[in-house]
Order: C-alpha cells, then structure tokens, then sequence
C-alpha cells in the first residue's frame, strides 16, 4: 500500500491532539476515498450528458410538469 505524507499547522495539530482517540489516517484515507468516488461518479455523469440538448428551460417545463401531477394524484388521494 502506498502512503502519502502532507503538512498541517500547528494549531491543527495541536486542535487534533486533543482527540487521541481519533484515527487521522484511517479518517483522511476513508475521505481520500469518498471524494475519488465522488469525482468519478462526476465525470461519468459529465460523459453521459456532455451531448444532451436538455436545456434549463427543458428541466423547468418538466418539474412543473410533475407537480402538477403530483398535486392532481394527491387531490384524488384526498391528501389535499
């Protein structure tokens, strides 16, 4: 496993001494993790989209489409 080694100031440090209990590593590598995961899922999406002609506008005109449906089938439910 490869490691990675970064600087914090001391009053970081000494804010982070206080917590003996914490596992810094494992916390920033669970982190680490998360945000790769994120950035990946990100470009993925961008990929998926980067053709669309879905407009804002197009995402307007369909949100108000379904809350309209939405209030019409809890009308009906008599939730409203």
């Amino acid at each position: 496993m490869a490691s990675i080694t970064f600087a914090i100031d001391e009053s970081l440090k000494r804010r982070m001494a206080q917590f003996l209990w914490v596992n810094w590593s494992e916390l920033a590598r669970e982190e680490l993790i998360k945000q790769v995961r994120a950035r990946e899922a990100f470009e993925r999406f961008s990929k998926l989209t980067e053709k669309s002609r879905f407009t804002e506008k197009d995402a307007d005109e369909l949100a108000e489409k379904v809350k309209k449906s939405m209030h019409e089938h809890l009308k009906r439910e008599s939730r409203l």
